[in-house]
C-alpha cells in the first residue's frame, strides 16, 4: 500500500458553542472552513441544562455519534428519540429541519457531529433520518485492531447506512503494537481525529500525535497506514467523503450553493414556508422546560 501523507494538523481547541455547550471544533473554523464534502466537525461535551436547544439547518446532513451518556433528539415533524453511548444518528436536514439535541440526564455527555454536504440536487430533498444503536453497528476486529464501522466497510464488513453523499466513517481501536492499513477510494478527500492516547499517521518514521489532533491526508495514496507504538490504546476516526466541486454558501446552519439560496432560505424561514412551515407554532419540550 503507498499510504496517504498527512499535509496539515489542527488542535481542536474547546471554545462555547450553543446553550453553554463545549465543543472542539475541527472543521468549520477559521483556519479550515470547508474539507469538500465535509462543513463541519465538533468534539462536544454538555452537562445539563446546557445543550443545542431549537435550530434549523437546511442543505447538508449532520451525523451524531456519541461516545459517552446520551442527547435527546426532538424535531418539529414529531420525531423524538435518545441516543446512547455507541449509539448513531445519520439527519438528512434537506430542505428544512427544526429540531433540538439536548442531554437526557444528569451528568457530562461527549460525542461527535459531522455536517456533510449535500449537493445541489439533493439539497431540497425531504428530510429523513437513518438511526442505528450501538448493537446494531457493524464491527469486525484482527491483528489487535477493532473497528465499528459507521459509513463504508473495513476488515470485510459493511455499514447499513446510505451515504448521499459518497461517504466513508470508521471508528478504530488500535492496541499497543498494532499496525492498520486501511484502504481509501482515490477520489475520497479523507482526515483522521484523534480521539484518545497517541499514534502514527502516514509513513513510519511520521511524528506521533495525540488527542483533539484533526490531521488532513493527502490527495495521493492507496489509503491510511497507522502504528500504535504506545503503552495504551489508540482510538481515532478516519472519514473519507467525494468532493463535491460545487460553490458554498453558508450562513450558520444554512448551506447552500449560491448567496441568492442563502437568502431565500432566511426568508423561507423568516416566513414558515418552503419546508419550515411547522416551525412557526412549534416549541420543543425542552426549550419549554428551560422556559425561554
Amino acid at each position: 500500500m503507498l499510504p496517504r501523507c498527512v499535509v496539515k494538523k489542527f488542535l481542536a481547541r474547546p471554545q462555547h458553542e450553543g446553550l453553554g455547550a463545549v465543543v472542539r471544533r475541527s472543521i468549520g473554523r477559521f483556519e479550515l472552513r470547508y474539507f469538500d464534502p465535509f462543513l463541519v466537525l465538533d468534539e462536544f461535551s454538555v452537562s445539563a441544562p446546557a445543550g443545542f436547544p431549537d435550530h434549523p439547518h437546511r442543505g447538508f446532513e449532520t451525523v451524531t455519534y456519541m461516545l459517552q451518556g446520551a442527547m435527546t433528539h426532538e424535531d418539529f415533524e414529531g420525531h423524538k428519540g435518545t441516543i446512547e453511548a455507541g449509539d448513531l444518528q445519520w439527519m438528512t436536514a434537506g430542505r428544512g429541519i427544526v429540531h433540538s439535541e439536548m442531554p437526557a440526564a444528569e451528568g457530562t455527555h461527549k460525542g461527535l457531529q459531522l455536517w456533510i454536504n449535500l449537493s445541489s440536487k439533493h439539497k431540497m430533498i425531504q428530510p429523513r433520518y437513518q438511526e442505528i444503536p450501538s448493537e446494531d453497528i457493524a464491527e469486525a476486529a484482527k491483528d489487535g485492531i477493532k473497528v465499528r464501522i459507521i459509513a463504508g466497510e473495513s476488515l470485510g464488513a459493511k455499514s447499513p447506512i446510505y451515504t448521499r453523499t459518497p461517504t466513508m466513517y470508521l471508528d478504530f481501536t488500535l492496541k499497543p503494537g498494532s499496525h492498520l492499513q486501511q484502504p481509501i477510494p482515490k477520489s475520497y478527500n479523507a482526515f483522521v481525529y484523534v480521539l484518545e492516547g497517541e499514534g502514527i499517521f502516514g509513513p513510519h518514521e511520521s511524528a506521533s500525535v495525540s488527542a483533539h489532533n484533526l490531521l488532513l491526508l493527502s490527495g495521493s495514496g492507496d489509503g491510511l497506514e497507522a502504528w500504535n507504538k504506545s503503552i495504551k490504546p489508540l482510538r481515532f476516526i478516519l472519514v473519507g467523503g467525494e468532493p463535491l466541486g460545487e460553490p458554498v454558501a453558508q450562513l450558520g446552519p444554512f448551506v447552500m450553493n449560491t448567496q441568492q439560496e442563502i437568502d431565500q432560505t432566511v426568508e423561507d424561514f423568516d416566513n414558515y414556508t418552503n419546508g419550515f412551515e411547522k416551525a412557526k407554532h412549534w416549541r420543543s419540550q425542552a426549550r419549554i422546560g428551560l422556559d425561554y
